[in-house]
């Protein structure tokens, strides 16, 4: 009985001590990390999917969003003639690709009031809008 007892405390302190071992490498890479730069990738559907007068204008109102400071990049782009494949959504309009410092620094953005007015003057013209954001610092090399 006491052997069993034993056994059952080493492998309990091995199982912790596993758990304890990996805890830091997984907060380490958290997706939310203060520190790591972060992209922010927005795809907008229009409610006139067909009209360039609307995906002008919206295009218009993304080029304003430059100005805020946190901005350190702005790209912003229309679906790609790609080759058609099962994986690919190219069902959007208008897509903005952003680049923050840091996690503080896309908040801050979003609460900026020319991303405030961006939303307020544009919003008619989307239906739908997904946003993919991003914290980098994991390299292929």
């Amino acid at each position: 009985m006491s052997q069993q007892r034993n056994n059952l405390s080493r492998r309990t302190f091995i199982k912790n001590a596993a758990v304890l071992a990996v805890v830091p490498l997984v907060m380490n890479n958290h997706p939310i990390s203060q520190q790591q730069p972060v992209i922010h990738h927005v795809f907008f559907w229009l409610k006139n999917p067909e009209s360039e007068a609307d995906k002008k204008e919206l295009i218009t109102g993304i080029k304003t969003l430059k100005t805020i400071p946190q901005v350190q990049q702005l790209l912003i782009g229309t679906p790609a003639s790609t080759l058609k494949r099962d994986v690919v959504d190219n069902s959007f309009q208008v897509s903005e690709l952003a680049y923050f410092n840091s996690v503080q620094d896309q908040d801050a953005y979003q609460k900026h009031p020319v991303h405030v007015a961006f939303v307020e003057k544009y919003s008619h013209l989307w239906e739908r809008v997904v946003v993919y954001d991003m914290a980098t610092g994991i390299t292929g090399k």
